[in-house]
């Protein structure tokens, strides 16, 4: 089994994937560059902004990297501010929403499988996360 090369990553050079509803997530490790097991990148809130109440087949952890928000965790809301983490296991219920009426909640965000799906709860669809952000190889 061949291995791909390790890969260093300029967030300045990787496209932007405007999801809608002032949410923009920029991919970084994906299958286009190698991974076969994670992925991860960042998304941008805007102030107001919402990611909908959803569920993942797998783990996620989330770093605050700027601005202040709130996450909803299986029920319970919890404000977040820079540095602050969460794990969220598979099949719970959960989303971040940015509180600020002036600046950007942006978070680096980890998955535990390169299949991670994500299932809106309001509608029941689930997507791969990689064909949202238009990665898939």
């Amino acid at each position: 089994m061949t291995m791909s090369p390790p890969a260093l990553l300029r967030p300045e050079t990787l496209a932007v994937k405007d999801r809608g509803g002032g949410i923009r997530t920029r991919p970084m490790v994906t299958a286009k560059v190698g991974s076969r097991q994670m992925l991860n990148g960042v998304t941008v809130i805007d102030p107001g902004a919402a990611v909908p109440l959803h569920i993942h087949n797998c783990e996620e952890s989330v770093l605050v990297l700027s601005g202040t928000g709130r996450v909803h965790i299986d029920g319970e809301e919890h404000d977040v501010r820079p540095r602050d983490m969460t794990w969220i296991p598979a099949g719970v219920q959960h989303f971040f929403r940015n509180v600020s009426d002036s600046e950007p909640l942006e978070i680096f965000w980890t998955y535990a499988s390169i299949d991670a799906t994500r299932t809106i709860i309001a509608t029941g669809v689930t997507t791969r996360i990689d064909e949202e952000h238009g990665e898939r190889v």
